[in-house]
């Protein structure tokens, strides 16, 4: 996924509901101070030291969690794999009748993309998918999440389907399959055809229903397909950064633009999910979702804290799981987006929170970091920043993520990790890639620790199995546990990948 700037959930400790936990919004509001400390331990699962939202200095967080000295396992039945997605690997953009692409565009335009890259070839992945599923099992993984190209199955987005593009996916899940590997599909992962562009994209609501007509044709050809579906891959992305602030495809500036792809994303989100129970299809289905905490930046950024929340996690957990808009997250108040509220009511009709929050099967959570929040609702640096300076490394606040969608939705589905990752530090690679090692042991724990909490947590999907193209980054940015050669697509494995089918082998976490 990665390549764009930062996106959050909340902070510490487990929040309370109806059975007498904090709120989030509690929580934040409460800030770091004596009353917080006090109010929090009150709530702690298991009587222990709490973990106090900060209030602009990481050092009065409290206590931090340390790991045992001994591996820690993940429960029967876990599933380890990694993820990538169609654009970012596939290459053959023109390919057996594969149509344009929003992100085919917009790297055409000069300046768009930071080394000028494209698509073609990005890894070859289209050509050399065989060699990489060899790769996969070779690493032992036991899933792989990928996205299906909408132009490359329906190449203008609505009408005839292009069977060679659906031959490619049919042949992809059958070797996985063969090789003991669980797919997860992606139906959407940003590569929106060019010709429903043209006629609005996300934020028209006709893009919902064609969606859903794609999402159809897919659910059939893959109908025995047993590991996950998830339907939209990051609307928070789609939405801020491609409609509202330009970064990415399809390159629009426009509050009004924005607000209505979010909407309309998890509108069709839901009527794929109609389209997947009328389908027959097996597995489960879901959306993932790109949550991170947010933290109070300084005395003061409580309330800016609680509606930045609500832009970065609210606004698509409430409506996916609980039916509802949050009415904090836009606004003129410091955190919000700076609209009107009415342009959100614009675009809502009758009875489609009631199709957004069709139950669903899994919730896929992403996660890269943290952010902090001044009083300004400006975001503010509290922990590291990887190569991707948006990313603020906090391995913590994976697990603060996790507990915080059980206690703050309890109809939450189980929950799948399917993104999590660092990119290299230098744009050359290498095959020693210590940081990643130790960021996926960090993080990794923190999933086990979770589960070991009581979260229903079922799989990892580490970011990304690959070096890629890094969307607006292009070939810049290295996230793969693979080292990829793009001169001559030679694939090397990076010492993190060789640790990590260690971890899988053993089905457990080493200690440092």
């Amino acid at each position: 996924m990665p390549g764009r700037p930062p996106v959050r959930v909340p902070a510490s400790a487990p929040p309370v509901t109806s059975s007498g936990r904090l709120s989030r919004r509690d929580v934040l509001r409460l800030g770091g101070g004596t009353l917080a400390a006090g109010a929090l331990a009150a709530c702690t699962r298991d009587g222990g030291p709490p973990t106090a939202p900060l209030t602009g200095d990481p050092a009065q967080q409290g206590e931090t969690w340390r790991p045992p000295a001994t591996p820690m396992r993940f429960p029967d039945g876990f599933v380890l794999g990694a993820a990538t997605s169609a654009f970012q690997v596939e290459g053959s953009t023109t390919a057996d009748g594969r149509g344009p692409s929003i992100w085919d565009t917009f790297a055409a335009e000069p300046g768009r993309i930071r080394d000028g890259a494209t698509g073609d070839p990005a890894a070859d992945h289209y050509r050399r998918w065989e060699q990489d599923v060899d790769l996969m099992a070779d690493l032992g993984l036991a899933g792989y999440r990928f996205s299906v190209a909408w132009p490359r199955v329906q190449p203008t987005g609505s009408g005839a389907v292009n069977r060679a593009g659906v031959d490619f996916y049919r042949r992809l899940v059958d070797r996985l399959l063969e090789r003991g590997i669980e797919p997860a599909v992606t139906l959407y992962h940003w590569d929106l055809p060019q010709p429903l562009q043209d006629r609005g994209g996300w934020a028209s609501r006709d893009t919902a229903s064609r969606f859903a007509d794609y999402a159809a044709v897919v659910f059939d050809a893959l109908r025995d397909m047993p590991g996950p579906w998830l339907t939209v891959n990051e609307p928070k992305t789609t939405a801020y950064v491609g409609y509202g602030s330009g970064y990415h495809a399809p390159g629009v500036r426009d509050v009004g633009q924005m607000v209505a792809a979010v909407h309309h994303q998890l509108l069709g989100h839901g009527m794929a999910v109609q389209a997947f129970r009328a389908s027959g299809a097996s597995g489960r289905v879901g959306i993932a979702l790109n949550l991170q905490p947010v933290y109070v930046g300084e005395p003061g950024a409580e309330d800016a804290a609680v509606r930045a929340d609500a832009v970065e996690n609210r606004l698509f957990l409430d409506p996916v799981l609980t039916g509802t808009y949050p009415d904090d997250a836009i606004g003129e108040e410091a955190g919000q987006i700076r609209a009107d509220p009415s342009v959100l009511d614009d675009v809502v009709l009758d009875g489609d929170l009631d199709v957004v929050s069709e139950p669903l099967d899994v919730l896929a959570v992403q996660y890269y970091g943290v952010t902090g929040v001044d009083r300004s609702g400006q975001y503010v640096e509290m922990y590291p920043t990887s190569d991707a300076p948006w990313q603020q490394v906090h391995p913590e606040g994976m697990y603060e993520t996790l507990v915080r969608v059980r206690d703050d939705y309890p109809t939450a589905p189980a929950l799948v990790v399917t993104e999590n990752g660092i990119p290299d530090p230098t744009s050359e690679g290498g095959t020693d890639d210590p940081e990643r090692l130790e960021f996926l042991r960090a993080h990794l724990q923190q999933v086990v620790r979770a589960a070991q909490d009581g979260v229903d947590v079922q799989a990892y999907y580490a970011w990304s199995l690959l070096d890629n193209f890094e969307w607006a980054e292009g070939l810049d940015q290295r996230w793969g546990l693979v080292h990829v050669d793009f001169a001559t697509q030679e694939r090397t494995p990076k010492a993190s990948a060789r640790w990590y089918a260690d971890v899988v082998a053993a089905h457990a976490v080493p200690p440092v």
